[in-house]
């Protein structure tokens, strides 16, 4: 099964190469990964203590940031490094300030992992939610480095539940402990003989608690606000987008609008400007907002957690894709949350769907009328609101279990 895995892998990356030829993604892909070694050496040196943290993508990387803050706050004189798999990750946080290294994950081989256990003095490691990589897992293991899982999230459909997983289970054994989201991710391992394991809740419940507490001033979105009902929608797909400018027409015009793409290309943002017309871009907002405005394009990265708190309802894209984006952003501001279909996946969004507090839409008809419905009627959309806004502070914790257990693991070797 290692043989086939390896294979497995070299062929990933025979297939990135080719692809990288037409498609943007699969060349950043191939080309973040060309000389991370020597750009690794240049970052960090060899008698350097260094916490290493790990991230699919951009939603995982908001997920162990919490734990890397605290980390880093608990530790000032170690080192951070900080991986991606993905360029959707990796070129949105390229930059990010509280690790001393950012870097793609270099390819899952023998070679690659030894490589970089040799070159750096790695305390603590931490893979955020869904990661598993064989060869990284299991150097780590052979040379005594605690391991931990952040926000592993566990379903049935998985490799490690099929009667042929047998193989994929030993990934599970190799990590020193496993932080899981829910006792439904604990019962699952149990059943495979997994008890290394706690559940410590999702970490992006602490980040999203956070922002209520960030100050974010900017005048032209307090003037767009005040006294004003905003629908914000965030990290729109071109299915969401279709949905929105039928409501965008259909809805009352004292109804304002924020919306932000995930796609933030400038022929993208060309094209909603033509869909909403009239809509201003959020990089050429003065103090003032021309009187009329109705609609707002989000064209940059970084803002939208922060913008959410001027919204009445929010609209989170991906769902009629492979699946939503963050939901709690919007739903710690207290705004009701409404998403597509393709949400099953996501616990958060299922639990506060029962709670009443999220509403998924399948058409432009669920849409208008989940929107007419919460607007139409404040005494509804005062209690969705509040339980919204509740779903998310009844859960905060998960970063001050994980640190309570790996700090009492690993004090004699950190401190």
């Amino acid at each position: 099964m290692r043989f086939l895995y390896n294979i497995g892998i070299r062929t990933y990356w025979l297939l990135a190469m080719l692809g990288s030829l037409w498609n943007r993604k699969a060349r950043l892909w191939a080309r973040g990964r060309r000389q991370w070694y020597e750009r690794m050496k240049g970052a960090l040196e060899r008698n350097e203590r260094v916490i290493w943290f790990h991230c699919a993508s951009l939603g995982e990387f908001e997920q162990g940031r919490p734990v890397m803050e605290a980390i880093k706050e608990r530790f000032p004189d170690h080192k951070i490094l900080l991986t991606f798999f993905s360029p959707s990750g990796y070129e949105k946080r390229k930059d990010y300030q509280g690790a001393d290294h950012v870097m793609y994950l270099p390819l899952d081989t023998k070679q690659n992992a030894k490589k970089m256990l040799d070159q750096l003095s790695f305390e603590m490691v931490f893979f955020v939610k869904y990661e598993f990589w064989y060869h990284f897992l299991s150097q780590l293991n052979a040379a005594g480095v605690p391991v931990y899982l952040v926000s592993g999230n566990f379903r049935p459909g998985q490799l490690f539940f099929k009667w042929y997983g047998s193989w994929y289970r030993r990934f599970l054994k190799l990590f020193t402990h496993l932080f899981v989201q829910t006792k439904d991710s604990e019962h699952l391992l149990a059943e495979i003989h997994c008890h290394h394991v706690s559940v410590a809740g999702d970490t992006r419940f602490d980040r999203v608690e956070k922002l209520l507490q960030t100050p974010f001033d900017h005048p032209a979105l307090e003037q767009f606000a005040k006294d004003s009902r905003i629908v914000v929608a965030g990290s729109t797909w071109e299915k969401d987008e279709q949905l929105l400018a039928h409501a965008f027409m259909e809805l009352p015009g004292d109804l304002r609008w924020i919306i932000a793409p995930h796609e933030l290309s400038p022929g993208h943002i060309r094209s909603l400007q033509e869909r909403f017309p009239g809509s201003l871009l959020f990089t050429e907002l003065g103090k003032e907002i021309p009187p009329g405005t109705r609609i707002i394009l989000v064209d940059t990265i970084g803002k939208l957690s922060y913008i959410y708190r001027y919204g009445t309802l929010a609209y989170i894209g991906g769902g009629f894709g492979k699946g939503i984006h963050n939901i709690l952003e919007a739903a710690t501001y207290g705004m009701p949350v409404i998403i597509g279909p393709q949400h099953a996946k996501f616990a958060e969004a299922v639990e506060l769907i029962s709670l009443g507090g999220a509403f998924p839409v399948e058409d432009e008809g669920g849409l208008l009328s989940t929107i007419r419905q919460q607007l139409e009627n404040p005494e509804l959309l005062k209690t969705t609101s509040q339980i919204a806004a509740s779903f998310v502070s009844a859960r905060v914790g998960a970063t001050s279990a994980i640190l309570e257990k790996v700090c009492i693991k690993s004090a004699a070797n950190l401190l």
